[in-house]
């Protein structure tokens, strides 16, 4: 329990979190849901619902609508969805509003009641990491110039997933007293148990992920057809969906073209992915950039599976060049072939990488690690000044 907070008399301390989708807190968030209930926190989540509520309730946090739809930049829109924030952190009177992604963050920044103690949570910064061109770059220097001094305050703190966006936003990463660096979302290790995949001749690799450009998937598609066209025996397996609310996924009639390539299969989204892992040595995920820490390199990781991913923020985070896998430059097809071929020719260095994946993950990558580190984050800001 916390001592010495701020809140109402007799009522514990709210945490109110603020989401976009009840689906990505769900596959992200539900350990500091957790963490915050161990805490002796009451815990509130305003989210837009679909079928997540129930998952969300199970932590013990409450779940409070606010329908938005993300992708949406229409002023009247946005304007809209800010009044009716406003309105519910009125009523919620939260003590700590912990806001998660760049719209959450700057639409929470704008409407919390004064006084708020705020954690921003920067879990990437998706479209805009990924591009290189003037448009990206202006973009993260408006964020770090003008942006993030908006929403910055003497109870504001900000937490990553890496130390590379930090530093974007003119933060530096040791600062225990402004920010908090989390692994991603955290993996359980116990649910992702180390197997070996019955024998075959071919490398068999996957890519877990939404089906989207800037997750470099059609990279992914290319290097395995120059892989297999050096000689190297090689597959590769799609597992994931198009995110109709993202202006960067891939559509359908691509994924069925690329899947009836030799040696590649598109399988669509899954809800099971250890048997993915059970099924495939090699994890790939050759993001264009924009990742926090990604979700599907932790679970493979904690699989033992070895992992061939791009050298941008998040992703080289965990892996580390020819320990738990191999890095490659982004965008680089030939690259990433190469890798394909360097790892088919040497079974057992995937098997070395595989187990150091899974040493590493437990080093400070787990649900547990993400669980005590908010816990002391939130901690910290309930505290009345001495």
């Amino acid at each position: 329990m916390v001592d010495n907070v701020h809140s109402e008399a007799g009522a514990a301390p709210h945490l109110v979190f603020l989401v976009t989708e009840d689906w990505f807190f769900v596959s992200h968030f539900l350990p500091m849901a957790r963490a915050a209930c161990e805490l002796g926190l009451r815990v509130t989540v305003i989210t837009r619902v679909r079928d997540h509520v129930a998952a969300i309730a199970a932590t013990g946090a409450r779940v409070v609508p606010l329908q938005a739809e993300r992708r949406s930049l229409n002023p009247l829109a946005v304007a809209a969805t800010l009044k009716r924030l406003r309105q519910l952190l009125r009523d919620e009177r939260p003590d700590i509003l912990h806001c998660i992604a760049l719209r959450s963050i700057v639409l929470g920044g704008l409407a919390a009641p004064a006084g708020t103690a705020k954690v921003h949570a920067l879990t990437g910064l998706g479209f805009l990491g990924a591009r290189a061109d003037v448009i990206g770059r202006t973009a993260r220097a408006l964020l770090r110039g003008v942006l993030r001094p908006l929403l910055d305050g003497p109870r504001t703190r900000f937490l990553f997933e890496n130390e590379d966006d930090a530093r974007m936003l003119g933060l530096d990463p040791a600062d225990a007293g402004k920010v908090a660096l989390v692994g991603g979302a955290g993996v359980d290790p116990a649910a992702f148990p180390v197997t070996r995949p019955a024998p075959s001749t071919s490398l068999r690799i996957a890519v877990v992920a939404r089906m989207l450009w800037s997750k470099g998937i059609d990279l992914a598609v290319e290097a395995l057809t120059m892989a297999r066209a050096a000689g190297a025996d090689v597959t590769l397996s799609l597992y994931g969906a198009p995110d109709p609310s993202n202006p960067r996924a891939v559509p359908e009639e691509t994924l069925r073209e690329w899947g009836a390539r030799p040696g590649i299969a598109w399988c669509g989204a899954t809800q099971d992915v250890p048997s993915v892992w059970r099924a495939h040595e090699v994890a790939c995920l050759p993001s264009r950039g924009g990742e926090g820490l990604p979700r599907t390199l932790l679970e493979a990781g904690a699989s033992g599976r070895a992992i061939v991913t791009t050298d941008v923020p998040g992703c080289r985070r965990l892996v580390r060049d020819g320990v738990e896998g191999l890095i490659v430059p982004p965008d680089n097809a030939i690259a990433l072939a190469q890798a394909f071929v360097s790892l088919a020719n040497d079974r057992v260095r995937v098997q070395e990488m595989g187990l150091a994946a899974r040493a590493r993950v437990e080093s400070g990558f787990t649900e547990r690690h993400v669980m005590d580190t908010v816990k002391t984050l939130y901690a910290s800001l309930l505290r009345r000044p001495s």
